[in-house]
């Protein structure tokens, strides 16, 4: 049974910065693509930032220049590095494993909320 746990969320002042983990187990951590998304009151949820098995990531334009995912195998954990936070960044952050194998297999975190508020 994969599981996906987060942590590292909390409340934060505009300006501030946070990193979230997520660990990886019940599988191997190279397999899966991994992914950070987000879910803010009332809207649907967006991705943020990727880091795919073959070493390429990307952040979406709202987050760019302020967020960084990165993997670190050796721990089965994916990071999200966020500086510069702005209240508009404030929304439960999801982790997401998508297997290489069989695309559509994925799995979820259970979220982790951040506040971003003076």
């Amino acid at each position: 049974q994969v599981q996906l746990v987060e942590s590292g969320g909390g409340l934060v002042q505009p300006g501030g910065s946070l990193r979230l983990s997520c660990v990886v187990s019940g599988s191997i951590f190279s397999l899966y693509h991994m992914a950070w998304y987000r879910q803010a009151p009332g809207n649907e949820r967006e991705l943020v930032a990727s880091a795919r098995v073959g070493g390429a990531t990307d952040e979406s334009d709202s987050v760019k220049g302020r967020f960084a995912i990165f993997r670190d195998h050796a721990k089965s954990t994916v990071y999200l590095e966020m500086n510069n936070l702005k209240p508009e960044d404030t929304a439960v952050y999801f982790c997401n494993a998508q297997s290489v194998i069989t695309p559509s297999t994925t799995y979820w975190g259970q979220g982790t909320q951040v506040t971003v508020s003076s």
